[in-house]
């Protein structure tokens, strides 16, 4: 019986609008229904997520075209929340259940009064781990750590002698550093810093946390930091941070397992007034930490206090805020209570519904189940967006021969389940501080099997370099033209490798830059800012042959995205095509070759 019936979310000729949509708004769905079907009735039934009994929608009779009768119902839902929806018919022959390949439909449904900043939307992020992208003079940036203060360069540490990794080998990266390099961000295009960690803490990730209140001193002082603010936003880019809100290091004023501080911490004494932030199993040796790794305590679920001082009037996102800081972006949010995350929203937005609050996704966030729970993140009352890694693995996984059609289904399927607010500020990666290289995951070089000794001294012959840079083009491409914001880890734009954690957060040579793609990094952030219209608008696909086609369309102009992972040229018909985008040369003919593992960017 399915293959006489047909219906597509996907397609606005069966759901208009597309997509998620706002409380109260109308919504048609159109289902139609071959010969052969004998239809007593079609009811179209839609599941508040959790709740067995469906709200229920008579479809009606629309018209006949040729062989197909069409059915229509107009509806609207006023509780925002996530839903789920069928079709149930009934038929002379019996009842039938329409789904989607064994599946209900998604439906998200938002809060009127949902927006997220426009200034973010077209922009380009740029990722920095700031003890590794660059370090400059600061008479006020100072080690005073525990570990080593390495020469800038110097490879990086996996373990020490007792073959224990501590995170504690330091190279001085600062924000005199991130300053000097503000014109190198500003030609990239960049609109958007985010900051790894930056508050006190004994690790150069600075994940640990030992003081909100404080920059950490190797990046140097608050004056410093201030500094870079204001001339950060002179030169039209904004600075985001990393909010480490689910747990603080073990040598904390919080925690203070190691006496480094002069209050007495939650390890010290149950009289500690932040004691009852954690939880402990066996006082003080066994309690609650992040993963089982003993350096950052979790925070307790109750810890109200905690709470307090990050989200309220004054507290630590008010501080910072107060400062310049435009966004945050929220460390594993999937680990911290819904009502937490709203406080947090509600702190962030308390001087400017403007700012930003991104927060660390790596699935599908509309339909996140997290402990057995299923999170809010788009309703209205929590994000504005996440780190859209669903995209970064079709895109890679595209990069690397995977198929066009497996790489649309991916993003139409993040579009439709977004609302487009959230996924017009979503962070678009293709590699973060938690994952390999994208220039190394390209290459396609097999590391199963190998050591992370093995994995620290491997590097790419000019041959696997060249092959690597090539994929790596057409992913940062199709990256910077999909809806949402490319975000870019320091160094990919010059062609910085390596694996897993630490070999991704290497040192950025500065001495030795791929001109090349440095170029070519730069010549997507001109065309996103003189296109932001069309990257800002709808997405679709349309295909020829076994090319990619990825389109962006508004204003009365589309980018056509066209991106060939085969081993074979690949003709693109581009009848009315005025100009290729990323050579900047005119289009003068009807049918263009498109290489092997080539891609273009038309305007139409």
């Amino acid at each position: 019986m399915r293959e006489l019936i047909y219906f597509d979310s996907k397609n606005p000729n069966c759901k208009y609008p597309f997509g998620s949509v706002e409380q109260d708004e109308e919504m048609t769905f159109k289902i139609f229904v071959k010969d052969g079907v004998y239809v007593n009735r079609i009811e179209l039934h839609i599941y508040e997520d959790g709740v067995d009994t469906p709200y229920v929608f008579r479809m009606s009779f629309n018209c006949k075209r040729g062989d197909e009768s069409e059915y229509i119902a107009k509806i609207s839902l006023n509780k925002v929340g996530l839903y789920w929806y069928r079709f149930h018919f009934v038929t002379e022959n019996g009842e039938y259940q329409y789904r989607k390949d064994g599946d209900d439909f998604q439906l998200t449904v938002y809060s009127k009064d949902y927006t997220t900043p426009d200034w973010v939307k077209g922009g380009v992020i740029y990722h920095i781990f700031v003890d590794r992208f660059c370090k400059g003079k600061d008479d006020s940036a100072k080690f005073t750590k525990n570990g080593v203060l390495k020469e800038w360069g110097e490879e990086v540490t996996i373990k020490d002698a007792d073959g224990v990794f501590r995170a504690n080998d330091f190279y001085g990266g600062n924000f005199q550093g991130i300053i000097d390099k503000l014109p190198y961000l500003k030609k990239l295009g960049v609109t958007l810093l985010y900051l790894s960690p930056i508050f006190k803490s004994s690790s150069n990730h600075r994940y640990d946390t030992g003081d909100y209140e404080f920059v950490d001193e190797l990046l140097g002082d608050e004056d410093k930091f201030r500094q870079l603010l204001q001339e950060a936003e002179q030169s039209g880019i904004r600075v985001m941070l990393d909010g480490v809100f689910n747990h603080t290091g073990a040598d904390s004023k919080y925690f203070n397992k190691f006496g480094n501080y002069p209050t007495v911490g939650a390890y010290q004494s149950r009289a500690s007034k932040y004691f009852d932030w954690f939880d402990f199993y066996n006082f003080p040796d066994e309690y609650h930490c992040w993963w089982g790794i003993t350096v950052t305590p979790t925070i307790s679920q109750r810890a109200k206090g905690f709470r307090q001082m990050i989200c309220d009037k004054g507290g630590i996102i008010d501080k910072w805020t107060s400062l310049g800081v435009k966004g945050w972006r929220l460390d594993v949010v999937d680990e911290l209570r819904e009502d937490f995350v709203e406080d947090i929203r509600k702190a962030v937005k308390r001087s400017s519904e403007d700012n930003l609050l991104i927060g660390e996704v790596w699935e599908d966030a509309s339909n996140k189940i997290a402990y057995s729970y299923r999170r809010r993140y788009f309703q209205g009352r929590e994000l504005d967006g996440v780190m859209n890694y669903p995209f970064k693995e079709a895109t890679l996984s595209y990069a690397l021969g995977g198929k066009a059609g497996d790489f649309a289904n991916t993003v139409m399927t993040i579009v439709e389940n977004y609302p487009k607010q959230s996924l017009d500020v979503t962070m678009n990666l293709i590699d973060s501080h938690d994952t390999a290289r994208a220039l190394s995951v390209l290459s396609g070089v097999d590391m199963n099997g190998t050591d992370k000794e093995y994995r620290k001294n491997f590097r790419l012959s000019k041959e696997g370099y060249d092959f690597a840079k090539k994929r790596l083009i057409l992913a940062s491409t199709l990256q910077f033209m999909l809806p949402g914001v490319p975000s870019i880890f320091y160094g990919d734009e010059q062609g910085m490798e390596g694996y897993e954690d630490p070999l991704c957060r290497r040192c950025l040579d500065w001495d030795n830059i791929d001109k090349e793609l440095l170029a070519h990094y730069t010549q997507l952030g001109k065309i996103r800012a003189k296109y932001k219209e069309q990257v800002c608008s709808e997405t679709y696909f349309e295909y020829q042959g076994d090319l990619l086609i990825l389109c962006r369309r508004g204003g009365g102009k589309i980018l056509k995205v066209v991106a060939n992972n085969t081993n074979q040229t690949q003709t693109f018909y581009c009848q009315k095509a005025k100009q290729e985008l990323l050579s900047g040369q005119k289009v003068n003919c009807n049918e263009f070759g498109i290489s092997a593992g080539e891609v273009k960017v038309f305007l139409f």
